[in-house]
């Protein structure tokens, strides 16, 4: 890949070529949304240990000049997914924005400082009770909580049947968050229960609609991506240029085919943010 737009990887749906086009077009009116965990960073056994891809920083501040701005939108607390991607400090970013807990928490480049509401109540009591609720379903051996500020996930990558062991708690955490006034976001081996109202698609919406944008870069790779990808569809819809990337193929099909590109994963993804600013630079 060189420095003309054409030699950038070219989406497969003309929706996508027309978002692409239009990027390359205005980019100082344009938004780069991106998922963290699979996107900006590998996926790992522990979450504690994800970090940005080498190349994601890079990358991203060689784009976020070129932009009207970067949101990184991750269920992950706003601190967290900083800390995790290395994104304070670094010359270039000034135009980045973390969208933490689904919007709940932001953290701007610009200040540093993370903007973050009182907990909901729901999530105090469901922590409580969770590693009792856990043994009394006889969950399977394997099965952990992770401890996500605002929200809590149980993952089930080290069981020894992961797929048998999310089937078999998909239903009970369910009951578990209604009875306090949560939702269940599914993922790739992982449940987490959440405060209903915040979910990718109205953190993205919101942001765009602050920053007055106009055409709008989104990428993730799990099934929380979704809302932000029906967010972008609703605005092409309504005649606003849009590109969807899919980060990795295999585990989430539901995505892949919904979006207009496909790349194989972190690595990928930043050497296509790193193209696309070599692009408009040019």
């Amino acid at each position: 890949m060189g420095s003309h737009p054409h030699d950038l990887p070219m989406p497969v749906t003309a929706a996508g070529r027309e978002g692409l086009e239009a990027l390359l077009r205005a980019p100082r009116r344009s938004v780069i949304g991106l998922d963290f965990d699979g996107t900006l960073a590998d996926i790992v056994p522990d979450p504690d240990q994800a970090r940005a891809h080498p190349a994601a920083v890079p990358a991203l501040a060689a784009l976020a000049p070129e932009v009207a701005s970067v949101a990184v939108v991750t269920g992950r607390p706003a601190g967290v997914a900083v800390r995790y991607g290395g994104f304070a400090g670094v010359p270039g970013l000034e135009h980045l924005v973390v969208l933490g807990h689904y919007g709940a928490e932001r953290w701007d480049a610009v200040t540093g400082i993370v903007h973050a509401p009182a907990e909901h109540p729901g999530v105090a009591a469901v922590r409580a009770e969770l590693p009792g609720f856990l043994e009394s379903i006889g969950a399977w051996r394997g099965t952990w909580i992770e401890e996500k500020g605002r929200a809590l996930a149980v993952h089930t990558r080290r069981a020894e049947d992961p797929e048998a062991a999310f089937a078999a708690l998909r239903e009970p955490l369910a009951e578990l968050a209604a009875r306090h006034g949560l939702m269940v976001e599914p993922g790739r081996a992982v449940l987490e229960l959440r405060p209903p109202g915040t979910d990718k698609g109205v953190a993205l919406t919101e942001f765009l609609a602050e920053t007055d944008a106009g055409p709008v870069l989104y990428a993730g790779d799990d099934l929380g991506d979704l809302a932000a990808y029906s967010a972008v569809e609703k605005r092409r819809a309504d005649g606003l240029p849009g590109l969807l990337v899919c980060s990795g193929s295999a585990e989430v099909p539901e995505l892949a085919s919904r979006a207009d590109l496909v790349l194989p994963g972190p690595g990928a993804v930043a050497a296509f943010l790193s193209d696309l600013a070599e692009a408009l630079r040019s």
